[in-house]
């Protein structure tokens, strides 16, 4: 994809990565906690983008699990523990 300098100087195009919106959503989490003590944050934020991302793989693949398996990068056995975590085998 080829940059357009121009473009980016004259007319600013707001673009939205992942990375802003998890840094966005896990801001507003932190902010709405009223009082409560955070815990096991890494894993709560890890099992929420984990599923949908376990999902859409699965229903793209057709469920052919070392399709899946090889798109995330991770091996079958793993991706088999994964599905297990959440109902989906």
């Amino acid at each position: 994809m080829e940059h357009n300098k121009e473009q980016t100087t004259t007319e600013p195009v707001q673009q939205v990565t992942l990375r802003k919106n998890v840094a966005q959503v896990m801001v507003h989490y932190f902010a709405n906690l009223k009082g409560e003590e955070p815990k096991n944050v890494y894993d709560f934020f890890l099992d929420v983008v984990e599923e949908p991302i376990l999902a859409i793989v699965m229903k793209i693949t057709n469920n052919n699990q070392s399709e899946a398996a090889r798109i995330l990068g991770i091996s079958r056995g793993t991706l088999r523990t994964k599905l297990k975590k959440y109902a989906m085998l």
